[in-house]
């Protein structure tokens, strides 16, 4: 599985990496550790998962994190996900 991590602010897409696991984990473990190891990356603290944000990802393999989503504040728009292939 692959993941692509992306952060923007006013349209611009600030820094963005990918995250390849090939792990014998469950789908859902595989995106939680893409977006620990993407946090990492970004030196960012975890974002909670909404309820709108798990719809909106099972719709989309893409979800957005927001303000509303981090604890601290945010220096950007929204933190990115989104799954770009399959295992």
């Amino acid at each position: 599985m692959r993941i692509w991590g992306k952060l923007w602010k006013n349209n611009h897409m600030l820094r963005d990496t990918v995250i390849d696991d090939n792990s014998a984990e469950t789908r859902t473990h595989k995106i939680f550790n893409a977006l620990y190891e993407i946090c990492l990356e970004f030196d960012l603290g975890k974002p909670i998962w909404l309820d709108a944000n798990v719809s909106e990802f099972k719709r989309t393999s893409k979800v957005r994190f927001r303000q509303d989503s981090f604890i601290e504040n945010i220096d950007f728009d929204y933190l990115e996900l989104q799954v770009i292939e399959e295992d």
